[in-house]
Protein backbone atom coordinates (compact mmCIF):
# COMPACT_ATOMS: atom_id res chain seq x y z
CA UNK A 1 0.00 0.00 0.00
CA UNK A 2 1.33 3.27 -0.96
CA UNK A 3 2.16 5.49 1.91
CA UNK A 4 1.00 9.04 1.60
CA UNK A 5 3.67 11.41 2.79
CA UNK A 6 2.83 14.85 4.31
CA UNK A 7 3.69 17.78 2.07
CA UNK A 8 6.53 19.51 3.86
CA UNK A 9 5.38 22.86 2.57
CA UNK A 10 1.76 22.46 3.59
CA UNK A 11 2.24 24.19 6.94
CA UNK A 12 4.06 27.03 5.29
CA UNK A 13 1.42 27.28 2.61
CA UNK A 14 -1.23 27.43 5.26
CA UNK A 15 0.64 30.21 7.06
CA UNK A 16 1.16 32.03 3.80
CA UNK A 17 -2.49 31.61 3.03
CA UNK A 18 -3.48 33.06 6.39
CA UNK A 19 -1.04 35.94 5.95
CA UNK A 20 -2.37 36.58 2.49
CA UNK A 21 -5.88 36.54 3.84
CA UNK A 22 -4.94 39.12 6.45
CA UNK A 23 -3.31 41.32 3.81
CA UNK A 24 -6.34 41.07 1.55
CA UNK A 25 -8.65 41.78 4.49
CA UNK A 26 -6.57 44.83 5.44
CA UNK A 27 -6.57 46.11 1.86
CA UNK A 28 -10.29 45.52 1.62
CA UNK A 29 -10.84 47.40 4.88
CA UNK A 30 -8.64 50.25 3.66
CA UNK A 31 -10.50 50.40 0.38
CA UNK A 32 -13.75 50.29 2.29
CA UNK A 33 -12.59 53.09 4.57
CA UNK A 34 -11.48 55.16 1.58
CA UNK A 35 -14.77 54.54 -0.17
CA UNK A 36 -16.62 55.48 2.98
CA UNK A 37 -14.64 58.74 3.30
CA UNK A 38 -15.24 59.49 -0.36
CA UNK A 39 -18.95 58.78 0.05
CA UNK A 40 -19.09 61.06 3.09
CA UNK A 41 -17.21 63.80 1.23
CA UNK A 42 -19.57 63.55 -1.75
CA UNK A 43 -22.60 63.63 0.55
CA UNK A 44 -21.27 66.78 2.26
CA UNK A 45 -20.51 68.30 -1.13
CA UNK A 46 -24.08 67.61 -2.19
CA UNK A 47 -25.46 69.12 1.03
CA UNK A 48 -23.59 72.38 0.43
CA UNK A 49 -23.99 72.52 -3.36
CA UNK A 50 -26.57 75.28 -2.92
CA UNK A 51 -23.82 77.54 -1.49
CA UNK A 52 -21.77 77.40 -4.68
CA UNK A 53 -22.17 79.70 -7.66
CA UNK A 54 -22.25 78.12 -11.12
CA UNK A 55 -18.73 77.49 -12.31
CA UNK A 56 -18.74 80.16 -15.01
CA UNK A 57 -19.76 82.81 -12.46
CA UNK A 58 -17.14 81.69 -9.93
CA UNK A 59 -14.39 81.88 -12.51
CA UNK A 60 -15.60 85.20 -13.90
CA UNK A 61 -15.63 86.79 -10.44
CA UNK A 62 -12.20 85.42 -9.58
CA UNK A 63 -10.64 86.58 -12.87
CA UNK A 64 -12.15 90.06 -12.45
CA UNK A 65 -10.56 90.30 -9.00
CA UNK A 66 -7.19 88.95 -10.10
CA UNK A 67 -7.00 91.29 -13.10
CA UNK A 68 -8.60 94.15 -11.13
CA UNK A 69 -10.88 94.69 -14.07
CA UNK A 70 -14.67 94.39 -14.12
CA UNK A 71 -14.40 92.96 -17.63
CA UNK A 72 -11.65 90.52 -16.67
CA UNK A 73 -13.98 87.49 -16.56
CA UNK A 74 -16.02 88.16 -19.70
CA UNK A 75 -14.66 85.12 -21.53
CA UNK A 76 -16.43 82.77 -19.10
CA UNK A 77 -19.82 84.09 -20.17
CA UNK A 78 -19.08 83.05 -23.76
CA UNK A 79 -18.36 79.42 -22.86
CA UNK A 80 -21.02 76.68 -23.09
CA UNK A 81 -22.89 76.13 -19.82
CA UNK A 82 -23.03 72.78 -18.06
CA UNK A 83 -26.36 71.31 -17.01
CA UNK A 84 -24.61 70.18 -13.82
CA UNK A 85 -23.96 73.76 -12.69
CA UNK A 86 -25.78 74.43 -9.40
CA UNK A 87 -28.67 76.85 -9.23
CA UNK A 88 -27.90 80.12 -7.43
CA UNK A 89 -29.90 79.41 -4.27
CA UNK A 90 -27.93 80.80 -1.32
CA UNK A 91 -24.41 81.68 -2.57
CA UNK A 92 -21.74 82.23 0.08
CA UNK A 93 -18.39 84.00 -0.16
CA UNK A 94 -15.84 83.48 2.63
CA UNK A 95 -13.00 85.79 3.66
CA UNK A 96 -10.53 84.03 5.93
CA UNK A 97 -7.52 85.34 7.78
CA UNK A 98 -5.55 82.10 7.53
CA UNK A 99 -2.98 83.34 10.05
CA UNK A 100 -5.64 83.66 12.74
CA UNK A 101 -6.91 80.75 14.78
CA UNK A 102 -3.46 79.26 15.38
CA UNK A 103 -2.86 76.02 13.54
CA UNK A 104 -6.52 75.77 12.52
CA UNK A 105 -6.34 78.64 10.00
CA UNK A 106 -4.92 76.84 6.93
CA UNK A 107 -6.86 73.63 7.65
CA UNK A 108 -10.10 75.57 8.03
CA UNK A 109 -9.45 77.32 4.73
CA UNK A 110 -9.03 73.97 2.96
CA UNK A 111 -12.15 72.58 4.63
CA UNK A 112 -14.24 75.55 3.49
CA UNK A 113 -12.91 75.27 -0.05
CA UNK A 114 -13.90 71.60 -0.12
CA UNK A 115 -17.40 72.28 1.16
CA UNK A 116 -18.21 75.30 -1.02
CA UNK A 117 -15.71 75.84 -3.83
CA UNK A 118 -12.11 76.93 -4.06
CA UNK A 119 -13.02 80.10 -5.98
CA UNK A 120 -15.43 81.35 -3.30
CA UNK A 121 -13.05 81.15 -0.32
CA UNK A 122 -10.65 84.10 -0.30
CA UNK A 123 -7.51 84.25 1.82
CA UNK A 124 -7.21 87.88 2.91
CA UNK A 125 -3.48 87.75 2.24
CA UNK A 126 -4.25 87.14 -1.43
CA UNK A 127 -7.61 88.86 -2.05
CA UNK A 128 -8.60 92.06 -0.25
CA UNK A 129 -12.30 92.72 0.51
CA UNK A 130 -12.17 96.04 -1.34
CA UNK A 131 -11.04 94.18 -4.48
CA UNK A 132 -14.02 91.85 -4.15
CA UNK A 133 -16.39 94.83 -3.84
CA UNK A 134 -14.89 96.85 -6.68
CA UNK A 135 -14.33 94.05 -9.18
CA UNK A 136 -16.01 90.79 -8.09
CA UNK A 137 -19.41 92.18 -7.16
CA UNK A 138 -19.20 94.72 -9.98
CA UNK A 139 -18.73 91.82 -12.42
CA UNK A 140 -21.96 90.22 -11.18
CA UNK A 141 -23.78 93.56 -11.37
CA UNK A 142 -22.61 94.16 -14.93
CA UNK A 143 -23.86 90.81 -16.20
CA UNK A 144 -27.07 91.04 -14.16
CA UNK A 145 -27.84 94.27 -16.00
CA UNK A 146 -27.01 92.51 -19.29
CA UNK A 147 -29.74 89.96 -18.64
CA UNK A 148 -27.92 87.01 -17.07
CA UNK A 149 -30.58 85.67 -14.68
CA UNK A 150 -28.14 83.65 -12.59
CA UNK A 151 -25.76 86.59 -12.13
CA UNK A 152 -28.73 88.70 -11.00
CA UNK A 153 -29.96 86.02 -8.59
CA UNK A 154 -26.47 85.53 -7.18
CA UNK A 155 -25.93 89.27 -6.64
CA UNK A 156 -29.28 89.61 -4.89
CA UNK A 157 -28.83 86.61 -2.55
CA UNK A 158 -25.09 86.51 -1.88
CA UNK A 159 -23.96 86.39 1.76
CA UNK A 160 -20.50 86.84 3.26
CA UNK A 161 -18.78 84.82 6.00
CA UNK A 162 -15.72 86.33 7.70
CA UNK A 163 -13.33 83.96 9.47
CA UNK A 164 -11.09 86.08 11.69
CA UNK A 165 -10.99 88.42 14.66
CA UNK A 166 -12.84 91.69 15.26
CA UNK A 167 -10.31 93.65 13.21
CA UNK A 168 -10.83 91.41 10.21
CA UNK A 169 -14.62 91.63 10.53
CA UNK A 170 -14.44 95.42 10.76
CA UNK A 171 -12.22 95.54 7.67
CA UNK A 172 -14.74 93.60 5.61
CA UNK A 173 -17.71 95.60 6.96
CA UNK A 174 -15.95 98.85 6.07
CA UNK A 175 -15.37 97.74 2.49
CA UNK A 176 -18.95 96.51 2.10
CA UNK A 177 -20.07 99.90 3.43
CA UNK A 178 -18.85 101.43 0.15
CA UNK A 179 -21.85 99.78 -1.50
CA UNK A 180 -24.16 102.01 0.55
CA UNK A 181 -22.27 105.12 -0.48
CA UNK A 182 -22.43 104.15 -4.16
CA UNK A 183 -26.07 103.05 -4.07
CA UNK A 184 -25.17 99.46 -5.02
CA UNK A 185 -27.83 97.61 -3.08
CA UNK A 186 -28.46 95.18 -1.49
CA UNK A 187 -25.39 95.04 0.74
CA UNK A 188 -24.48 91.39 1.48
CA UNK A 189 -25.07 90.49 5.15
CA UNK A 190 -22.14 89.16 7.17
CA UNK A 191 -21.73 86.08 9.38
CA UNK A 192 -18.67 85.40 11.55
CA UNK A 193 -16.37 82.48 12.34
CA UNK A 194 -14.46 83.76 15.44
CA UNK A 195 -10.69 83.30 15.11
CA UNK A 196 -9.44 86.27 17.16
CA UNK A 197 -8.71 86.80 20.87
CA UNK A 198 -11.61 89.00 22.04
CA UNK A 199 -14.20 88.29 19.32
CA UNK A 200 -16.65 90.85 20.74
CA UNK A 201 -18.42 91.38 17.41
CA UNK A 202 -18.88 87.64 17.09
CA UNK A 203 -20.25 87.35 20.62
CA UNK A 204 -22.67 90.22 20.06
CA UNK A 205 -24.34 88.50 17.13
CA UNK A 206 -24.49 84.97 18.49
CA UNK A 207 -21.49 83.42 16.72
CA UNK A 208 -19.59 82.62 19.92
CA UNK A 209 -16.44 83.82 21.57
CA UNK A 210 -13.97 81.26 20.26
CA UNK A 211 -13.46 78.67 17.58
CA UNK A 212 -14.68 75.29 18.91
CA UNK A 213 -12.37 72.30 19.23
CA UNK A 214 -14.87 70.16 17.30
CA UNK A 215 -14.51 72.57 14.41
CA UNK A 216 -15.20 70.09 11.59
CA UNK A 217 -18.79 69.63 12.65
CA UNK A 218 -19.07 73.23 13.84
CA UNK A 219 -18.16 74.62 10.45
CA UNK A 220 -21.09 72.84 8.83
CA UNK A 221 -23.46 74.25 11.43
CA UNK A 222 -21.99 77.71 10.90
CA UNK A 223 -22.52 77.56 7.15
CA UNK A 224 -26.07 76.37 7.69
CA UNK A 225 -26.81 79.28 10.04
CA UNK A 226 -25.07 81.71 7.69
CA UNK A 227 -27.52 80.84 4.92
CA UNK A 228 -30.69 80.75 7.00
CA UNK A 229 -30.04 83.19 9.88
CA UNK A 230 -32.13 86.37 10.10
CA UNK A 231 -30.59 89.68 9.08
CA UNK A 232 -29.99 92.38 11.73
CA UNK A 233 -28.18 95.72 11.81
CA UNK A 234 -25.18 97.33 13.48
CA UNK A 235 -24.35 101.01 13.97
CA UNK A 236 -20.91 102.16 12.89
CA UNK A 237 -19.19 105.36 13.96
CA UNK A 238 -17.20 107.78 11.86
CA UNK A 239 -14.25 109.26 13.73
CA UNK A 240 -12.25 112.36 12.80
CA UNK A 241 -9.00 113.33 14.55
CA UNK A 242 -7.72 116.89 14.08
CA UNK A 243 -4.25 117.50 15.50
CA UNK A 244 -1.59 120.21 15.24
CA UNK A 245 0.47 119.91 12.08
CA UNK A 246 3.99 118.57 12.39
CA UNK A 247 3.15 116.13 15.18
CA UNK A 248 4.73 112.71 14.68
CA UNK A 249 2.02 110.11 15.21
CA UNK A 250 1.69 106.47 14.22
CA UNK A 251 -2.08 105.98 13.88
CA UNK A 252 -3.77 102.56 13.74
CA UNK A 253 -4.72 100.91 10.45
CA UNK A 254 -8.32 101.96 11.00
CA UNK A 255 -7.36 105.67 10.78
CA UNK A 256 -6.30 107.10 7.44
CA UNK A 257 -4.73 110.47 6.74
CA UNK A 258 -6.94 112.83 4.75
CA UNK A 259 -6.60 116.36 3.39
CA UNK A 260 -9.69 117.80 5.04
CA UNK A 261 -12.51 116.67 7.29
CA UNK A 262 -15.82 118.10 8.36
CA UNK A 263 -15.19 119.08 11.99
CA UNK A 264 -17.94 121.12 13.62
CA UNK A 265 -16.66 124.70 13.85
CA UNK A 266 -19.63 126.03 15.85
CA UNK A 267 -18.34 124.67 19.16
CA UNK A 268 -15.78 126.88 20.85
CA UNK A 269 -12.63 125.07 21.92
CA UNK A 270 -10.65 125.76 25.08
CA UNK A 271 -7.20 125.73 23.50
CA UNK A 272 -6.03 127.10 20.16
CA UNK A 273 -5.96 125.70 16.63
CA UNK A 274 -2.68 126.22 14.74
CA UNK A 275 -2.57 127.41 11.15
CA UNK A 276 -1.47 123.97 10.00
CA UNK A 277 -3.43 120.89 11.10
CA UNK A 278 -3.41 117.21 10.18
CA UNK A 279 -6.58 115.18 9.74
CA UNK A 280 -7.22 111.46 10.16
CA UNK A 281 -10.51 109.63 9.79
CA UNK A 282 -11.83 106.11 10.23
CA UNK A 283 -14.72 103.98 11.43
CA UNK A 284 -15.18 101.85 14.54
CA UNK A 285 -17.82 99.26 15.42
CA UNK A 286 -17.14 98.35 19.04
CA UNK A 287 -15.50 101.10 21.10
CA UNK A 288 -13.31 104.18 21.26
CA UNK A 289 -11.33 104.89 24.44
CA UNK A 290 -8.94 107.42 25.95
CA UNK A 291 -6.68 106.95 28.95
CA UNK A 292 -5.02 104.23 30.95
CA UNK A 293 -6.70 101.25 29.24
CA UNK A 294 -5.39 102.52 25.89
CA UNK A 295 -1.94 103.06 27.41
CA UNK A 296 -1.83 99.48 28.67
CA UNK A 297 -3.00 98.20 25.27
CA UNK A 298 -0.34 100.32 23.54
CA UNK A 299 2.43 98.92 25.70
CA UNK A 300 1.17 95.37 25.26
CA UNK A 301 1.04 95.70 21.47
CA UNK A 302 4.58 97.08 21.36
CA UNK A 303 5.85 94.31 23.61
CA UNK A 304 4.14 91.67 21.47
CA UNK A 305 5.62 93.16 18.30
CA UNK A 306 9.12 93.35 19.78
CA UNK A 307 8.99 89.90 21.41
CA UNK A 308 6.40 87.82 19.54
CA UNK A 309 7.61 84.62 21.20
CA UNK A 310 6.03 85.80 24.47
CA UNK A 311 2.52 85.87 23.00
CA UNK A 312 1.67 82.43 21.69
CA UNK A 313 -2.09 82.40 22.21
CA UNK A 314 -5.11 83.97 23.93
CA UNK A 315 -4.21 82.72 27.42
CA UNK A 316 -0.59 83.90 27.34
CA UNK A 317 -1.76 87.20 25.81
CA UNK A 318 -4.11 87.82 28.73
CA UNK A 319 -1.43 86.94 31.32
CA UNK A 320 1.05 89.36 29.72
CA UNK A 321 -1.67 92.01 29.42
CA UNK A 322 -2.48 91.71 33.12
CA UNK A 323 1.18 91.97 34.08
CA UNK A 324 1.65 95.03 31.91
CA UNK A 325 -1.41 96.65 33.53
CA UNK A 326 0.33 96.42 36.93
CA UNK A 327 3.62 97.80 35.59
CA UNK A 328 1.90 100.93 34.19
CA UNK A 329 0.43 102.08 37.50
CA UNK A 330 -3.13 101.10 36.59
CA UNK A 331 -3.46 99.72 40.14
CA UNK A 332 -1.51 102.48 41.90
CA UNK A 333 -3.47 105.68 41.33
CA UNK A 334 -3.34 106.93 44.97
CA UNK A 335 0.45 106.49 45.04
CA UNK A 336 1.09 108.98 42.24
CA UNK A 337 2.68 112.11 43.70
CA UNK A 338 1.25 114.70 41.32
CA UNK A 339 -2.58 114.94 41.32
CA UNK A 340 -2.45 116.69 37.93
CA UNK A 341 -1.24 113.43 36.41
CA UNK A 342 -4.04 111.25 37.79
CA UNK A 343 -7.44 111.96 36.31
CA UNK A 344 -8.38 112.50 32.67
CA UNK A 345 -10.20 115.69 33.62
CA UNK A 346 -6.77 117.38 33.65
CA UNK A 347 -6.34 116.99 29.90
CA UNK A 348 -9.76 116.12 28.48
CA UNK A 349 -13.07 117.86 27.97
CA UNK A 350 -16.17 116.19 26.53
CA UNK A 351 -19.20 117.55 24.73
CA UNK A 352 -22.04 115.38 23.47
CA UNK A 353 -25.20 115.63 21.42
CA UNK A 354 -28.04 113.60 22.86
CA UNK A 355 -30.61 111.74 20.74
CA UNK A 356 -32.74 114.06 18.60
CA UNK A 357 -30.80 117.10 19.78
CA UNK A 358 -28.67 119.42 17.65
CA UNK A 359 -26.92 121.29 20.49
CA UNK A 360 -23.60 120.33 22.07
CA UNK A 361 -23.76 119.75 25.82
CA UNK A 362 -20.69 119.71 28.12
CA UNK A 363 -20.20 116.60 30.24
CA UNK A 364 -18.40 116.57 33.59
CA UNK A 365 -15.60 114.01 33.92
CA UNK A 366 -15.28 112.65 37.48
CA UNK A 367 -11.85 113.41 38.90
CA UNK A 368 -11.21 109.74 39.74
CA UNK A 369 -11.69 108.50 36.18
CA UNK A 370 -8.52 107.43 34.35
CA UNK A 371 -10.12 105.85 31.26
CA UNK A 372 -13.13 106.94 29.20
CA UNK A 373 -14.80 104.42 26.89
CA UNK A 374 -17.51 105.05 24.28
CA UNK A 375 -19.09 101.63 23.71
CA UNK A 376 -21.32 100.50 20.85
CA UNK A 377 -21.68 96.76 21.57
CA UNK A 378 -22.81 94.83 24.63
CA UNK A 379 -19.49 93.00 24.57
CA UNK A 380 -16.16 94.56 25.60
CA UNK A 381 -12.87 92.96 26.58
CA UNK A 382 -13.70 89.39 25.52
CA UNK A 383 -17.38 89.26 26.36
CA UNK A 384 -17.77 91.57 29.37
CA UNK A 385 -20.61 94.05 29.61
CA UNK A 386 -19.23 97.01 31.64
CA UNK A 387 -22.34 99.13 31.03
CA UNK A 388 -24.38 96.40 32.72
CA UNK A 389 -28.00 95.32 32.46
CA UNK A 390 -29.59 98.34 34.06
CA UNK A 391 -32.97 98.30 35.75
CA UNK A 392 -35.83 100.39 34.27
CA UNK A 393 -35.95 102.58 37.40
CA UNK A 394 -32.27 103.47 37.09
CA UNK A 395 -32.58 104.14 33.36
CA UNK A 396 -35.47 106.52 33.97
CA UNK A 397 -33.65 108.27 36.81
CA UNK A 398 -30.53 108.89 34.72
CA UNK A 399 -32.40 109.69 31.51
CA UNK A 400 -30.93 106.64 29.76
CA UNK A 401 -32.56 104.12 27.43
CA UNK A 402 -31.86 100.42 27.13
CA UNK A 403 -28.71 99.92 25.06
CA UNK A 404 -28.82 98.22 21.65
CA UNK A 405 -26.27 97.87 18.85
CA UNK A 406 -28.56 99.66 16.38
CA UNK A 407 -30.06 102.42 18.53
CA UNK A 408 -27.86 105.25 17.22
CA UNK A 409 -26.30 105.81 20.66
CA UNK A 410 -22.93 105.23 22.29
CA UNK A 411 -22.70 104.39 25.99
CA UNK A 412 -19.97 106.47 27.67
CA UNK A 413 -18.49 105.12 30.89
CA UNK A 414 -15.40 105.60 33.01
CA UNK A 415 -12.92 103.31 34.74
CA UNK A 416 -11.25 104.68 37.87
CA UNK A 417 -8.19 102.47 38.33
CA UNK A 418 -7.11 98.86 38.05
CA UNK A 419 -9.09 97.49 40.99
CA UNK A 420 -12.26 99.21 39.83
CA UNK A 421 -11.69 97.98 36.28
CA UNK A 422 -11.07 94.44 37.55
CA UNK A 423 -14.37 94.33 39.43
CA UNK A 424 -16.14 95.77 36.37
CA UNK A 425 -14.60 93.17 34.07
CA UNK A 426 -15.73 90.26 36.25
CA UNK A 427 -19.14 91.98 36.34
CA UNK A 428 -19.29 92.35 40.12
CA UNK A 429 -20.08 96.03 39.59
CA UNK A 430 -20.92 98.28 36.66
CA UNK A 431 -18.59 100.92 35.28
CA UNK A 432 -19.01 104.62 36.11
CA UNK A 433 -21.95 105.62 33.89
CA UNK A 434 -21.39 109.03 32.31
CA UNK A 435 -23.79 109.51 29.38
CA UNK A 436 -25.46 108.15 26.26
CA UNK A 437 -24.71 110.15 23.12
CA UNK A 438 -25.56 110.37 19.43
CA UNK A 439 -22.35 112.39 18.80
CA UNK A 440 -19.21 112.98 20.88
CA UNK A 441 -16.59 115.73 20.80
CA UNK A 442 -13.33 115.23 22.74
CA UNK A 443 -10.74 117.96 23.23
CA UNK A 444 -7.28 116.99 24.46
CA UNK A 445 -4.70 119.51 25.64
CA UNK A 446 -1.39 118.81 27.36
CA UNK A 447 -0.55 120.62 30.56
CA UNK A 448 1.75 118.27 32.48
CA UNK A 449 0.94 115.42 30.11
CA UNK A 450 3.29 114.89 27.19
CA UNK A 451 1.25 112.16 25.51
CA UNK A 452 -2.26 110.78 25.59
CA UNK A 453 -3.20 107.24 24.64
CA UNK A 454 -6.22 106.41 22.51
CA UNK A 455 -7.60 103.29 20.86
CA UNK A 456 -10.26 102.26 18.37
CA UNK A 457 -11.56 98.69 18.40
CA UNK A 458 -8.42 97.42 20.12
CA UNK A 459 -5.93 99.37 17.97
CA UNK A 460 -4.05 101.77 20.29
CA UNK A 461 -1.82 104.71 19.48
CA UNK A 462 0.15 107.40 21.31
CA UNK A 463 -1.09 110.93 20.67
CA UNK A 464 1.44 113.76 21.26
CA UNK A 465 0.09 116.54 23.47
CA UNK A 466 0.62 120.28 23.28
CA UNK A 467 0.22 122.86 26.07
CA UNK A 468 -1.03 125.48 23.65
CA UNK A 469 -2.85 123.65 20.87
CA UNK A 470 -5.76 121.24 21.14
CA UNK A 471 -6.32 117.87 19.51
CA UNK A 472 -9.95 117.33 18.57
CA UNK A 473 -11.70 113.96 18.21
CA UNK A 474 -15.21 114.02 16.80
CA UNK A 475 -17.40 110.91 16.61
CA UNK A 476 -20.65 110.74 14.63
CA UNK A 477 -22.84 107.85 13.55
CA UNK A 478 -22.44 106.70 9.96
CA UNK A 479 -25.75 107.39 8.15
CA UNK A 480 -26.15 103.76 7.06
CA UNK A 481 -25.93 100.61 9.18
CA UNK A 482 -23.85 97.50 8.59
CA UNK A 483 -25.87 94.40 7.73
CA UNK A 484 -25.22 91.34 9.91
CA UNK A 485 -26.52 87.78 10.17
CA UNK A 486 -27.66 86.59 13.57
CA UNK A 487 -26.08 83.32 14.64
CA UNK A 488 -28.58 82.72 17.44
Amino acid sequence: MEKVMDNPTSAGDSSTSRTGTRIISRETATMGCGFSNFTTFMAEKQDFARLAMPQYLRLAVLDSIRKQDVNGGDQHFQMPRSDDDPYCETPIVVFINSKSGGRHGPVLKERLQNLISEEQVFDLHDVKPREFVRYGLACLEKWAESGDACAKETRMNIRVVVAGGDGTVGWVLGCLGELHQEGRLPVPPVAIIPLGTGNDLSRSFGWGGSFPFSWKSAIKRTLQRATTGPVCHLDSWHTVVQMPGGEVVDPPHSLKATEECDVDQTLKIEGHVPDKVNYYQGVFYNYFSVGMDAQVAYGFHNLRNDKPYLAQGPISNKIIYSGYSCSQGWFLTPCMSDPSLRGLNNILSIHIKRANCSEWEPITIPGSVRAIVALNLHSYGSGRNPWGNLKPEYLEKRGFVEAHVDDGLLEIFGLKQGWHASFVMVELISAKHIAQAASIRLELRGGEWRDAFLQMDGEPWKQPMSREYSTIVEIKRVPFQSVMISGE
